[in-house]
């Protein structure tokens, strides 16, 4: 009776160990995807907001590039500088072929323009007369422009 009783406590010992070192793993990955979900919903929110060169922070009457990326990922308690060329400098470096939504994506070189993923190739950012859009960053002229990326979630 007692080596079933050592058996059965040891058993939930390990069954409890599992789960819990489980559920300890899997809410980082989810909190991550879930603050890239509502990065990327609050700047869609702003569609067509009109584009300003040198829009101060906070504005959100107009938006240039990197006062968007700075707001919106500010919202959720990630503070950006406020340059492109300095947000391509924060977080870490993604490869191309591994983006992921809510990484922030850099054309030209030097860089003076920064997006954010939102999955399936396109890229949710502001410039010129379209403001704050979605482009297929895959095509042509933006991906010739392409530079690099970066993760902060």
């Amino acid at each position: 009776m007692k080596k079933a009783t050592k058996t059965i406590a040891t058993f939930a010992l390990s069954l409890s160990v599992f789960i819990g070192g489980a559920m300890a793993i899997t809410p980082t990955t989810t909190h991550a995807a879930s603050i890239s979900n509502n990065v990327i919903s609050t700047g869609e929110h702003y569609m067509h907001t009109p584009y300003k060169f040198g829009s101060a922070s906070g504005n959100t009457r107009t938006f240039d590039c990197s006062s968007f990326t700075q707001f919106v990922f500010k919202k959720y308690g990630i503070n950006l500088p406020r340059s492109s060329s300095a947000q391509s400098q924060v977080g870490t470096f993604v490869p191309r072929n591994q983006l992921q939504p809510g990484d922030l994506v850099f054309f030209y070189s030097p860089i003076h323009h920064v997006g954010i993923y939102i999955g399936n190739g396109k890229v949710l950012h502001t410039y010129g007369s379209p403001g704050v859009t979605i482009t297929d960053m895959n095509s042509g002229w933006w991906s010739n422009h392409y530079s690099t990326a970066r993760r902060v979630l």
